[in-house]
């Protein structure tokens, strides 16, 4: 155990089992002495996968909710102030397209499949920051997941891409909107390499997808879950303390690539 984050607190948002890299930051973070909230899908077997999960730790605030919902989102925060005060970073790990959005090609998105995406999977940040920023201590952190088809067209990706890449703009208005207040708020992105996540499984052809990342990548072999866990480390904390409004890629190089 280290102290890295002695004293530290988080509310962590996007969690849905052990393969989650919500949950590689968390072990991370928990391992430097956080102290950790969690949100989960309101669902009686998400509730039961993420309390199995953090009951060890015994956290204080363990609620579901949905992102679409200011209601929900109004009570999370509010659980959190009342639990602790204030608090000092947030991971944002949330997204999701219609299955049959996702399956098909771009030109396909429904319209209603298109506005759900969106809303969830990027205007939930907006949300949650604007939720957090009155309670995060100064020099407190945000820190969300995106990945390269948001930069790039990754065919399988489609609607989903669209939606990384809103998310990785909007970091950037909101590296600008948190940080003008003069409280030294951050926000970061981490753009991880091809996971397999319960996320992953809604995507076409992901296996050779991840085969390729790996074939490609400059060191051969796909990105840990042990080392997107500690890139969340660093952005969440004080060594990091210059870096806003950046998209990290964690993806063993994938991305610098051109061949």
């Amino acid at each position: 155990m280290h102290d890295l984050f002695r004293g530290k607190i988080g509310l962590v948002m996007g969690v849905a089992n052990d393969r989650s890299i919500a949950w590689a930051m968390s072990q991370a973070l928990y391992a430097e002495g956080a102290e950790l909230a969690f949100t989960h899908l309101p669902t009686p077997s998400n509730e039961r996968r993420v309390k199995r999960l953090v009951e060890p730790h015994a956290p204080k605030v363990v609620l579901p909710c949905d992102v679409q919902k200011d209601d929900d989102l109004a009570r999370v925060f509010g659980a959190m102030r009342d639990a602790y005060g204030r608090f000092d970073f947030l991971i944002h790990s949330i997204a999701f397209a219609p299955p049959d959005d996702l399956r098909r090609p771009y030109l396909e998105a429904s319209r209603a499949g298109w506005h759900l995406a969106m809303d969830i999977s990027v205007y939930s940040l907006v949300a949650c920051c604007r939720h957090a920023a009155p309670l995060l201590n100064d020099q407190g952190a945000i820190v969300t997941i995106s990945y390269f088809g948001g930069e790039k067209v990754m065919p399988g990706y489609n609607l989903m891409g669209v939606c990384k890449a809103a998310l990785e703009h909007s970091v950037r208005y909101l590296a600008w909107d948190l940080g003008r207040q003069g409280r030294g708020l951050r926000i970061n992105c981490i753009s991880a390499g091809p996971m397999r996540t319960l996320s992953s499984a809604g995507i076409s052809d992901f296996d050779q997808m991840r085969d390729h990342a790996a074939r490609k990548s400059c060191l051969n072999r796909n990105v840990t879950f042990e080392e997107l866990g500690s890139t969340g480390l660093y952005l969440l904390s004080g060594l990091s303390g210059g870096l806003t409004g950046e998209t990290l890629h964690v993806d063993a190089g994938y991305s610098i690539v051109g061949l």
